[in-house]
């Protein structure tokens, strides 16, 4: 049988429902307000390109990609972008639905001028890692650094 494609799309002010729902089943956290200021800021600003995503399967929103597009944040000259949530629903976990998102999110940054792409993983996320890694990403250069508040 072969494998379905699902559909990509840009994503829109309506899925924060089910990409919420979908992140949830996933991480077992509920972070619909993280969702709502996303979605929003990206549909939203006119000053921002939407680069997040959605993979659909009849009709239903079956996987997500979230990023930004980045034009000299952080003392970085070049344009470059993140990917900080990536969610496929595990009824559609290791069908290429993650790799089809990824592969179109690549294609979309280049699009907008977008050469260099940074993410984050934990560093025992060995499944996230061997992704990343599958699709070409490797250890930045730049150390990520974090303060624990008391």
């Amino acid at each position: 049988m072969a494998r379905q494609e699902p559909i990509m799309r840009v994503m829109r002010r309506e899925d924060l429902d089910a990409v919420a729902a979908l992140d949830t089943l996933v991480s077992k956290q509920e972070r619909r307000d993280y969702y709502q200021r996303k979605i929003d800021s990206v549909v939203s600003n006119p000053h921002n390109i939407n680069t997040s995503l959605v993979a659909m399967l009849d009709d239903k929103i079956v996987g997500f990609i979230m990023g930004d597009v980045y034009f000299g944040e952080f003392g970085i000259p070049e344009t470059s972008g993140t990917i900080d949530t990536l969610g496929v629903h595990p009824d559609y976990q290791n069908r290429g639905v993650a790799h089809d998102l990824m592969d179109q999110f690549l294609t979309n940054m280049k699009a907008v001028g977008v050469r260099k792409i940074y993410t984050l993983v934990n560093w025992d996320n060995f499944t996230l890692e061997r992704f990343f890694a599958h699709h070409k990403f490797q250890p930045s250069k730049r150390v990520n650094l974090e303060l624990q508040l008391p």
